[in-house]
């Protein structure tokens, strides 16, 4: 069948838009991941680290870290023609966590990054994402010179839920955080789904 001039256009898919939180301990990778797998130029709220800041920023481990998030990071990924995911890094230290709650609200879910050299770091987010019920998994960045440790011993010493997925991941690579952002959404939808009532 030929078609002429009158055949049918396919119209433009609305894209279905997607917020994630990427979270956890100050220095870990969240303006880096953020940065890493944004379509657009990130928006960026970073402050160079002070000495007057030295007393409450512990910079154990990430001694080379000369700024830090004040507010947020934002980025834009298309997954998909039809799905595309706002990324909002929130802040690491503790001042700053005042500004969770207003970064939470419309999640559909939640990256928590960690540092296996600095665990307990991300305690904090995982606490927050479980008593607020918002679908999380956990992203271990794999830094260089890092000791490598199994996503199980991982989700042990996390004493994670058993349904939360662990992934190694490097922040600084698009198509590992793409991974890490696919497992969110993934995730999320599995736990929508289990909320569901059971059809009688």
């Amino acid at each position: 069948m030929i078609f002429g001039r009158s055949e049918r256009r396919k119209a433009p898919v609305e894209p279905v838009t997607l917020k994630i939180l990427v979270a956890g301990g100050f220095g870990v990778g969240k303006t880096t991941l953020v940065g890493a797998v944004s379509e657009i130029r990130p928006l960026r709220t970073e402050e160079v680290l002070t000495e007057a800041g030295r007393p409450v920023d512990d910079t154990a481990g990430v001694e080379r870290k000369s700024t830090t998030t004040v507010a947020m990071d934002f980025g834009r990924i298309t997954l998909r023609e039809d799905l595309v995911l706002y990324v909002f890094g929130t802040p690491g230290q503790d001042r700053f966590w005042f500004l969770w709650d207003e970064l939470a609200t419309g999640a559909l879910g939640a990256v928590v990054l960690a540092d296996t050299r600095r665990l307990e770091d991300c305690f904090a987010a995982v606490d927050y994402f479980e008593r607020r019920s918002i679908p999380f998994i956990v992203g271990v960045n794999c830094f260089d010179g890092a000791a490598r440790h199994p996503a199980e011993a991982v989700r042990q010493a996390l004493d994670l839920d058993p349904d939360v997925p662990v992934i190694l991941c490097d922040a600084r690579d698009k198509e590992s955080v793409k991974e890490v952002l696919i497992g969110v959404v993934g995730h999320a939808a599995d736990a929508a789904e289990r909320r569901q009532p059971a059809a009688t």
